[in-house]
């Protein structure tokens, strides 16, 4: 398998998904601005979605997905199969039970992430994690048929579900609000309709999917069946590595409660700009880190499974090299290209100026530690390979105290932007202590070329970097709202001839992209 060109594929595909995201984001700022509303739908949309991170894609996965590569390389089709039958009727059963606590407890978990809201957006948001919080059921299942597609090397369909989401949210908050607002409902609760319909979808596409290639989930809600896989070695095995791995991505996610709680003090509308900020910087995170660790991680579990050793840290290589490669000059578009992007993007209807002006400042504090979060991406899955879930989770535990000392400091300084700002710094202390343990466990020897390499990146990202803060400051970013078409062609033509500057200083420097095709 010619790893670039999975990743590519991945990365292709998943940014018709974060495109599909950012038009969303853009309705959502356009029809309802910075407002208590949009907090507290931000707050109900999180709560779901920090369960599917914290579950479904974070330890669920992590667990499943090296065990199944393992399975499959190690034991053949049947066990394989054997598993992913026992999981998903375990999987299943706990669904059902955290949709239920969930439904009844949504006034506790809008008051843990939103105790700053007023009565009113409280009220709003309680209503609409009831509405969105089976979501996470849709999102567990969608997970485990990733897991299975990726170890089957079918990428296309897990990296391009996400769209059906956000087209979901789309139409209803077009088409849906209006209408509730001509019923006297909060229009803003069509937002929530669209995320339930969009997890149904996700969810249907992915059943011809697994039946292309034989491996459908027997599901089944008798006890017996139940018994039976909890029985199982192999849910014993997921459930095992899921503790340390559930304590680690749940770190991420008290850390994001904690950011929330915060923002939602600082000012009105300051969860949104964070929110507005945070689409922008997965773009990249998405794009490489995503993309990479959706290709990396069965390979590197499979790489380990048969004692390959030396493919195994050439992968880890290739993928640290990617990550400079492409990471560092998105992070210098986002340090110094800031405002024109929140501009061109989100700069209309109820978003103003001011909106431009502090989801700016954050989206320079996520370009700070853009680095740090893709390289995660790729070095965190090096242990996940080793069924090594305890070291990750010691360092993100301290991560999440280094990162709260940070907001503590910069945020009575900085507003909202320090708290991306102490989330970057907390991703690239987390990114150089995952790369020292792989170091010192003999795991990874980086290849020979790092300096020659690394200078002509950093190069390249310099000349590209100055060609964009000229940009930044030539036109008037703001006041070319007036005129939508001229801005949105000076903001293409921008990074047109920021992206030829960077692949011609390198080209003229020697650096060949075509070493970075890479087969395993």
């Amino acid at each position: 398998m010619n790893l670039l060109r999975a990743a590519s594929t991945v990365s292709v595909l998943t940014l018709a998904s974060r495109v599909t995201g950012l038009i969303r984001e853009q309705m959502v700022a356009a029809m309802f601005g910075a407002s208590t509303l949009t907090d507290a739908f931000q707050v109900a949309f999180r709560i779901p979605n920090m369960l599917r991170r914290l579950f479904a894609e974070g330890a669920f996965s992590q667990a499943f997905v090296p065990l199944l590569a393992r399975t499959r390389a190690a034991e053949g089709e049947e066990a394989t199969h054997d598993l992913i039958n026992a999981v998903a009727t375990v999987l299943l059963w706990a669904l059902i039970l955290t949709c239920v606590l969930g439904v009844l407890g949504a006034p506790l978990l809008v008051w843990m992430l939103g105790a700053g809201l007023p009565e009113s957006g409280r009220e709003a948001a309680i209503v609409m994690t009831r509405w969105m919080f089976p979501y996470i059921g849709c999102m567990s299942l969608v997970a485990l048929s990733a897991g299975i597609l990726n170890t089957w090397k079918r990428f296309a369909v897990p990296a391009l579900t996400p769209v059906l989401l956000n087209l979901s949210v789309i139409a209803c908050g077009f088409w849906l609000s209006p209408w509730l607002r001509e019923q006297g409902v909060q229009p803003i609760y069509a937002l929530a309709m669209g995320v339930m319909l969009g997890g149904v979808l996700q969810l249907v596409v992915q059943i011809p999917a697994l039946r292309a290639i034989g491996a459908m989930p027997r599901l089944s809600l008798g006890l017996g069946a139940l018994r039976r896989a909890w029985a199982s070695q192999g849910v014993k095995q997921v459930l095992s590595a899921m503790g340390p791995a559930l304590l680690g991505v749940g770190v991420a996610q008290l850390s994001l409660v904690i950011n929330t709680q915060i923002a939602i003090f600082v000012a009105e509308g300051a969860a949104s700009w964070l929110t507005f900020a945070d689409r922008l910087m997965e773009f990249p995170t998405a794009l490489l880190g995503v993309a990479l660790g959706a290709v990396l991680t069965p390979q590197l579990s499979a790489a380990q499974a048969r004692g390959d050793a030396q493919e195994y840290t050439a992968m880890l290589d290739w993928g640290l090299r990617m990550v400079l490669l492409l990471a560092l000059p998105c992070a210098v578009a986002l340090l110094l290209f800031a405002q024109p992007m929140v501009a061109v993007l989100y700069h209309r209807g109820a978003f103003t100026a001011q909106d431009v002006a502090q989801t700016s400042w954050a989206v320079m504090g996520y370009g700070v530690g853009l680095m740090g979060l893709v390289g995660i991406k790729v070095l965190a899955p090096g242990f996940f390979a080793r069924q090594d879930m305890r070291t990750p989770v010691r360092i993100a535990v301290m991560v999440l105290v280094l990162t709260q000392l940070l907001n503590a400091l910069l945020v009575p300084w900085l507003g909202v932007a320090g708290l991306a700002l102490a989330i970057g710094l907390g991703a690239l202390v987390n990114a150089a202590w995952l790369l020292r343990g792989l170091r010192r466990l003999g795991s990874y020897q980086p290849a020979p070329g790092w300096l020659g390499f690394t200078l002509r990146v950093v190069l390249a990202s310099a000349a590209m970097g100055a060609l964009q803060w000229w940009l930044a400051g030539y036109f008037d970013w703001v006041a070319l709202g007036r005129t939508e078409l001229l801005r949105a062609l000076l903001m293409a033509a921008s990074l047109a001839a920021s992206a030829l500057v960077y692949f011609a200083v390198l080209a003229i420097c020697g650096l060949k992209l075509r070493q970075f095709v890479r087969r395993a």
